[in-house]
């Protein structure tokens, strides 16, 4: 039976983490016995950007429907509203001499797990199956965000099925964002409300000044979020050590206790990021970690849902 922590489902064979070191070695052994298209090559997955030698890419995603007579997943009450397949086509601009000149920046340039996840995520509301990990129905009516945006692939093919949805990144990176925005929404951001493209919106967030700044004045310098978050995205950002406190720190900052569900995507790299990472998280207190099951995105990626439990009132009883 799927467990429910606000918008997302999470499936029956999803695990709870409690501790780093037993969720790192479970990950890094499962992926060493993995098929070879799982496994970590060089020769076949490099870093993990698609092609950062491109000032342009044209990324496609087609969507299936399933057969829908045997395929018992799919809702009953949707059967005869399916559409058929579905082709998607994005352009994004990158800025590969930022890649290389810009310390830190990896931003810049497009990441497969983004491309995976968002192809997953599209092909499950496409399919309106009844096991799809975002909830089709709270999606709809949610307010979503990006941390560490990127290109802002995501926002581009994800925000029209949302209410609501909120890229950020390091001023930096904002141009290109935007560029983005603009190259996939005619007229952004100069658009009606309810066209597609008029719910997206792009704000600065560096996390080393959220972890920098006193708890009581953070709100001041990230104005943005009016109203609690129902979705926080965190797609292949753990990779630098020296920013993982600031990650953590901001995760925490962001989600609203009993509302905000957080989704970690990490593509497992370096052993050592990963589970200081996930340490982090856990010592943080007061979250629930979970591993999302049934083997989304495959063994080489981490899939972490995390959600805020609300605190104890006071002088309730222990």
């Amino acid at each position: 039976m799927a467990l429910r922590r606000g918008i997302i489902c999470l499936p029956a064979d999803s695990e709870l983490v409690s501790d780093a070191d037993e969720e790192v070695f479970f990950l890094y052994t499962n992926l060493q016995h993995s098929p070879a298209e799982d496994s970590l090559s060089d020769s076949f997955r490099g870093l993990g950007h698609v092609n950062s030698r491109k000032d342009t890419l044209s990324i496609t995603f087609e969507l299936k429907s399933p057969a829908l007579e045997s395929d018992p997943s799919v809702k009953q009450s949707k059967k005869k509203r399916q559409g058929g397949d579905k082709t998607l086509e994005v352009e994004l601009a990158q800025d590969k001499t930022a890649l290389r000149s810009r310390k830190g920046d990896t931003g810049s340039v497009l990441w497969t797990a983004s491309v995976e996840f968002a192809q997953a995520i599209l092909q499950q509301q496409h399919s309106r199956l009844d096991n799809s990990l975002l909830d089709p129905n709270a999606l709809a009516d949610a307010h979503v965000l990006e941390l560490g945006a990127g290109t802002g692939l995501l926002g581009i093919v994800l925000s029209p099925l949302v209410r609501r949805y909120a890229l950020t990144d390091i001023p930096d990176l904002l141009p290109l964002i935007r560029k983005n925005l603009a190259l996939n929404f005619n007229g952004w951001p100069s658009l009606k409300l309810g066209v597609p493209g008029s719910n997206v919106e792009t704000e600065a967030l560096d996390w080393l000044q959220i972890h920098s700044t006193p708890l009581p004045t953070r709100a001041r310098i990230f104005p943005l979020t009016t109203g609690p978050l129902d979705l926080i995205l965190v797609v292949d950002c753990v990779y630098n050590p020296s920013l993982l406190p600031a990650l953590v720190e901001t995760i925490d900052f962001l989600a609203t206790p009993g509302k905000t569900a957080v989704l970690v995507i990490v593509e497992l790299r370096q052993e050592d990021v990963v589970r200081e990472f996930l340490e982090l998280w856990i010592m943080k207190g007061g979250w629930e970690i979970w591993r999302v099951g049934s083997g989304f995105l495959g063994m080489r990626y981490a899939v972490w849902m995390g959600w805020k439990e609300c605190q104890t009132r006071a002088g309730h009883d222990e």
